[in-house]
C-alpha cells in the first residue's frame, strides 16, 4: 500500500467494483468524466480484467481512508507511455458527493505523483479536464501543475459544449517542492 497522511492507495480488487461503480455513475461526477455514459457491472467488470488487471499502461488504485480502511475514491494513471515517460492522472473521491476536496484528493494526488515519478521513473503527468470542473482546476493548481493549453469546444455536456483544459507536471518541477 502506498501512503499519505491521510489515506492509502491499494490494488483494486473485486469486491471494490460495485462501489466504484455506483460512484461513476453518478450523474454530477459522469458530467466530468471523458466516458460520460452511464455504465453497468459487466462494462465495470470488463474494464477491471481488461485495463486494470492486464494492461501495462494503466496503474489504478482504490483510495481508502488510512484511520478506518473504508473505499473512499479511485486514482491512477493511464495511457502510460513507458519510451517518453509521461501518463495521464486521473482521480476522484466518491462518498458525501466529495469529487475532489483538500483533504483526501489532494493526498492521493501527492502519493500518486511521488509514485509516478520515484517509482515508475516518469518524466511528465498531464490530466485533460473539462473548463466546467471547478475542483479539479483548483486541485491541480495546489498539486503545482501547469495549464498547458486549451481545446476549444470539445465535450459536450449539459446541452452546450465546453473546453478541455490540458494540465502538465514535469519531473524536474517536482524535484524542486521536495
Amino acid at each position: 500500500m502506498l501512503k499519505g497522511k491521510y489515506v492509502g492507495l491499494r490494488a483494486i480488487e473485486n469486491a471494490d467494483l460495485p462501489q466504484l461503480l455506483e460512484w461513476r455513475n453518478k450523474p454530477e461526477y459522469r458530467r466530468f468524466f471523458r466516458e460520460y455514459r452511464e455504465l453497468n457491472s459487466e462494462q465495470q467488470n470488463k474494464w477491471f480484467e481488461s485495463k486494470v488487471c492486464n494492461d501495462s499502461s494503466i496503474r489504478m488504485f482504490a483510495i481508502e481512508d488510512l484511520i478506518n480502511g473504508k473505499l473512499i475514491g479511485a486514482c491512477g494513471l493511464c495511457y502510460i507511455d513507458w519510451v517518453n515517460r509521461n501518463a495521464d492522472f486521473s482521480i476522484y473521491i466518491g462518498p458525501d458527493n466529495i469529487y475532489i476536496d483538500d483533504k483526501y484528493a489532494i493526498d492521493a494526488g501527492l502519493v500518486m505523483i511521488k509514485y509516478g515519478f520515484k517509482e515508475l521513473n516518469l518524466h511528465r503527468l498531464w490530466s485533460e479536464i473539462y473548463d466546467i470542473d471547478e475542483a479539479k482546476k483548483k486541485m491541480f493548481k495546489t498539486l503545482g501543475f501547469t495549464l498547458e493549453g486549451t481545446h476549444r469546444q470539445t465535450h459536450w455536456t449539459e446541452g452546450k459544449w465546453v473546453n478541455s483544459l490540458f494540465y502538465g507536471l514535469l519531473e524536474s518541477e517536482y524535484k524542486k517542492d521536495e
